[in-house]
């Protein structure tokens, strides 16, 4: 099967983004004669999108019934159509609902938020509104992908927690952004018994757990000891000085640089994509207003987190920030904090619960953050519930 680009405009055969060729098979007669489309299954994986989308979409912009029967991978659009003839049509999809307005490049995601299809991209951060004119979109806010779910969520938790005078975060309408009280979060707690089963032997194979060698411990106790950049200590070396520290140095130095300025200094630096480097900035970037400030620097983080052990280095980041730095301001604000990490699509769930299980001395002595983790229960607790109800409603 033949390979082209996602973009046909991009000429080079080195370009990255490959989908198969489309191919249709022309079935019946008369007025029963229909399209088949055996191939589409692998082309909707390559634009990662469900298949159903550009089969509806070859029906608005052809006038014609489409049938999308998932279970048995058979995508079909009536009338006689020609596999080039389709392939232009899918060249409209993906410009309006799979490439970033901003970067033209196809690592997008959906996500459905107050009824907009928001193209979420992954490549440049930009999160950029679909064409809400097409009656495709209509179709995609009925059925939205399943990567959509967690926002139908929060979306249904939204509408429940204004009928009880709060915001979706399940605060009292008009709070303030930071001071939320364990409280303010949610409304009813889940009391949990202890399963009663060790968590060592599997957080030994976490980046949570923590070499216990004697040069791990005194090694991490020297950077412990220290409240500003040694705590950026690494094992990239560059000429004898962290380059960690010289990127929050940098940081610290600046008065708001712009977050292309933050990204062209990783660069040079090295730092960028490393998972370290998330770390550094959340405690560079932010301050006591953090829970004000995650929503305007939202497009920086997506550049810098790409995979879990990036989300674990900004969650450690706030451990810092809260437990060593600003500790009586916020301490009591994790929950608010979380919450605006979770509604910027930042962490994942899974990543947040295993954070959750136990304290860790690998950013921040155990004790403090023993004290972070127990502060952050109410908004955990939520978001285990949340996750077990997704389950539930996936599972009917």
């Amino acid at each position: 099967m033949s390979a082209i680009n996602v973009r046909r405009d991009v000429k080079d055969s080195y370009y990255r983004y490959k989908m198969p060729r489309l191919i249709s098979k022309v079935e019946g007669k008369g007025n029963g004669i229909k399209t088949v489309i055996p191939n589409m299954t692998d082309i909707a994986r390559a634009l990662s999108r469900p298949p159903s989308y550009p089969t509806k979409y070859f029906g608005c912009e052809l006038g014609a019934q489409v049938k999308c029967d998932d279970k048995n991978e058979r995508y079909i659009v009536n009338g006689e159509h020609d596999a080039e003839k389709l392939q232009q049509i899918l060249d409209g999809f993906i410009s309006k609902f799979v490439l970033c307005d901003s970067c033209k490049n196809p690592e997008t995601d959906i996500i459905i938020k107050n009824d907009d299809i928001l193209m979420d991209c992954k490549a440049c951060g930009a999160r950029n509104l679909a064409d809400m004119r097409h009656k495709l979109s209509t179709f995609i806010l009925k059925n939205p992908p399943a990567a959509a779910s967690k926002n139908l969520r929060k979306q249904r938790k939204a509408a429940t927690a204004q009928a009880n005078g709060t915001d979706e975060n399940g605060m009292p309408n008009g709070h303030d952004d930071g001071a939320a009280s364990d409280d303010d979060i949610i409304s009813q707690r889940i009391n949990k018994e202890a399963a009663g089963l060790s968590l060592e032997s599997q957080l030994a194979e976490e980046d949570w757990s923590e070499d216990t060698s004697e040069e791990a411990v005194a090694q991490r106790m020297k950077e412990l000891s220290v409240k500003g950049m040694g705590a950026f200590g690494g094992d990239d070396e560059d000429d004898g000085e962290n380059k960690y520290e010289q990127f929050g140095e940098w940081l610290d130095s600046e008065e708001n640089p712009s977050d292309d300025a933050i990204v062209e200094k990783a660069e040079e630096l090295g730092v960028f994509g490393k998972y370290k480097a998330c770390q550094v900035l959340v405690q560079c970037i932010f301050d006591e207003t953090i829970a004000a400030q995650i929503p305007k620097r939202t497009k920086l983080l997506r550049r810098f987190v790409k995979d879990e052990k990036h989300q674990k280095a900004v969650l450690g980041g706030m451990e810092r920030l809260v437990g060593l730095e600003y500790k009586d301001k916020l301490i009591k604000k994790v929950p608010a904090i979380l919450m605006k990490l979770y509604d910027a699509d930042i962490i994942e769930d899974d990543v947040f619960l295993k954070w959750g299980e136990k304290p860790s001395k690998r950013y921040v002595e155990r004790e403090v953050s023993k004290e972070v983790k127990k502060a952050a229960k109410p908004f955990l607790e939520w978001l285990e519930n949340a996750s077990e109800e997704e389950s539930d409603e996936e599972s009917d």
